[in-house]
Formats: structure tokens, sequence, C-alpha cells
């Protein structure tokens, strides 16, 4: 877990947020961490983080088990066509059960896979190099989606200028 979240924190323009007991994250929050593109530094309104890792079971959010202790999930957001290279189907038509309690083995997520999600529960030999690719493109991606935000608001947009 502290590989992937050295190696996301290397990114540039990378935020990431591990909250904990001193902030002023929801108790639930505390021991994870989010991902997100921000070079300021600060979480971008309206925008969801890239990535994940969750350390426990959230309240509508248990299909992997993530209570017992060592047990925990990366979650990431990636494109249509790398879910579907990825697990076989494509995000809006998730039909096959999975067995989300596997560790090692890139899934579907189990509440947002619809939503080009995927996740794996304890990295290991068989994934820990996709998972660190897969976090680098989500990276990219969200660099770029926030580049096209920017270009779209204008030059000014945010300074309070008026023309």
């Amino acid at each position: 877990m502290e590989q992937i979240i050295a190696t996301v924190r290397g990114l540039d323009g990378a935020l990431v947020l591990t909250p904990g007991p001193d902030g002023d994250f929801p108790e639930v929050a505390w021991g994870d961490a989010f991902f997100y593109y921000a070079p300021d530094g600060r979480i971008p309104h309206h925008t969801q983080p890239y990535g994940t890792i969750v350390t426990k079971n959230y309240p509508d959010d248990t299909a992997c088990d993530l209570d017992p202790p060592g047990r925990w999930r990366v979650n990431i957001h990636v494109d249509r066509a790398t879910f579907k290279e990825l697990t076989g189907e494509e995000p809006h038509t998730l039909a096959h059960p999975r067995d989300h309690t596997s560790t090692d083995t890139v899934l579907p997520h189990p509440l947002y896979g619809t939503l080009g999600w995927i996740c794996v529960v304890n990295p290991g030999e068989r994934t820990a190099d996709t998972v660190l690719q897969l976090l680098r493109d989500a990276h990219d991606a969200a660099r770029t989606r926030a580049t096209r935000r920017q270009e779209l608001r204008g030059p000014d947009s945010g300074t309070g200028l008026t023309s």
C-alpha cells in the first residue's frame, strides 16, 4: 500500500490525501487514500478522485470483506477499452458474478464497476505492476480533463477579471 501511495505522490501534479484523526475528514475515511490531479495542492471542486485505497468496509460496500486485518483495496477509474481488456465486459453491461473477496485479481468495482472503476484487493505479484500503470494512466487522464476544463474557462478564469 505504501509503495502505491509513494508512486502516486511522485506523479507531477498529484495530490494524495490520507485522512487521519488530526484532520477535517470523517472518521470512516481515516486510513484510506484519495488520489487527485491537483497541481495547486487543493482538492479540485466537483471532481472525484481518479483512484483510492480503502482499508475497511464501508456501510454500503462490504463485498470485498476488508475488515479483517491486512486486507485493503485499490480502486481505479479506467477508460472503457481498458475496462473491457481487464474484465472481458463493458462497464455498462456487467453480467458475470465475481468473487470480490479474491486477492491479487483485477475485478470490476463491486459498486462502481458500471461507471468504469476496477479494483484489486491486496495487489501482489500478479497485479502490482498493472495497478501502478493503471494509476499512472488515470493520473494522465485526470490531467487531460483538468487542462481541457481550464482551456474552456479561458485564461482569466478564476481571477475575477471581466472583459
